[in-house]
């Protein structure tokens, strides 16, 4: 066999191992994505909801109205233990994050024996105007919260969007139950419930 024929068999080969790979691929999905469909027939049901994600800018998933934000840092000697220290002394109560007027949730979790940090949040719209009110609305807060992460240049300098996506990771999944409601509507349908239950009670005593 010529060196030519041989070139040829073997490219021929190769590309049928490619072949051979992309149907598997292709087969694997589908069925995936059947076991998926069985599963959300079974155990979901049709909220009316569009869940569907976009981009939240640069990073970051969106479904809806509501985004989300995780960032994996590494910590500073000893910056655990002081992270958890003011986390301790705010008992959960971090009020002037309220002033966030988008923010639904965050939260911290230690990882890798207190070497690195995850932080996640949920908020309403785009990753810039969010980071924005970070810097503008609670600048110590934030400066507080993040003094112990390696390489912090404080929220009010103009290095912090790019440090935080240096280390933000878009989620991989992301549901949001209701995805059309704001943390503002959601306040102000609360306020409407609680004004008709206590008028409710009024009427009834």
């Amino acid at each position: 066999m010529t060196n030519s024929a041989k070139d040829k068999r073997k490219h021929i080969i190769d590309n049928s191992e490619d072949l051979k790979d992309k149907i598997t691929e292709s087969i694997d999905a589908f069925k995936l994505r059947a076991e998926l469909l069985v599963a959300n027939l079974k155990e979901g049901g049709d909220d009316g909801y569009d869940h569907s994600t976009t981009t939240a800018g640069e990073k970051g998933l969106k479904s809806g109205k509501v985004s989300e934000l995780t960032v994996i840092a590494p910590l500073k000697e000893g910056g655990a233990a002081r992270l958890r220290k003011v986390l301790e002394i705010a008992g959960g109560n971090l009020e002037g994050a309220t002033r966030v007027g988008t923010l639904h949730d965050l939260r911290f979790v230690f990882l890798d024996d207190d070497t690195r940090v995850l932080f996640c949040t949920a908020y309403d719209g785009d990753w810039d105007p969010y980071i924005d009110d970070f810097a503008t609305k609670i600048p110590e807060l934030m400066d507080i919260l993040f003094g112990s992460v390696k390489g912090w240049p404080g929220i009010k300098d103009p290095s912090v969007k790019q440090f935080i996506l240096d280390h933000q990771i878009t989620a991989a999944g992301w549901y949001v139950g209701v995805p059309h409601l704001t943390i503002q509507d959601i306040r102000r349908q609360d306020r409407i419930v609680k004004g008709i239950n206590k008028a409710l009670d009024e009427a009834q005593s």
